[in-house]
């Protein structure tokens, strides 16, 4: 908790009162391997912040296939945003795919903070917008960016990550299939 009340202190001014609460809040765990903290079609409640390890998005779609939307490293916030902010039943599945040390907070008491402590606004504001950005960029890159360049750029984006998961995860992200993944590695170590 310490390490996301420093972030939050890097870019807001933050209360006593305010950083008790988040203490009050929060409930900081180590969650296996496997761990779904988020299951596709039930009730969103809760908002994780990653400390360590590795967690993703993703939804099947009615053939049955996953589609990677997003992966959680140190220091990244992951839920289903959609479920939150239209009060639906969750459209994406939160997985752990390596051990993971996350702060986990209820939605209702993380966003009712906002009203008790205003100062907060921005700080979640500038969240929300980064992962607006983030998510955008990734469609557009989707859509003009050969499956190679869009390699590139998850490598860039997730340093390290790739040696910890399943090569179907980065596929999945990248919207392509193993084999073509296999390729654009064995094309990257010819050169």
């Amino acid at each position: 908790m310490k390490e996301l009340i420093k972030k939050i202190k890097d870019s807001i001014p933050l209360s006593k009162e305010a950083e008790e609460y988040l203490f009050s809040i929060s409930n900081e765990r180590t969650v296996p391997k496997g761990s779904v903290l988020i299951r596709q079609g039930r009730p969103v409640d809760m908002v994780f912040f990653v400390t360590d390890g590795c967690l993703r998005s993703f939804f099947i779609d009615r053939h049955g296939k996953e589609h990677t939307l997003h992966f959680a490293i140190r220091n990244n916030w992951i839920s289903d945003y959609i479920a939150i902010h239209s009060n639906e039943s969750a459209t994406l599945t939160v997985e752990c795919l390596t051990e993971s040390s996350i702060i986990e907070f209820d939605t209702e008491k993380i966003y009712g903070m906002l009203t008790m402590f205003p100062e907060l606004e921005p700080f979640q504001r500038a969240n929300l917008e980064r992962l607006f950005i983030s998510l955008q960029k990734r469609i557009i890159n989707q859509l003009h960016l050969s499956a190679a360049e869009r390699y590139d750029l998850f490598l860039e984006e997730y340093p390290d990550v790739e040696q910890h998961i399943p090569n179907y995860h980065i596929a999945s992200y990248l919207g392509i299939t193993q084999e073509s993944l296999s390729r654009i590695r064995a094309n990257k170590s010819r050169t």
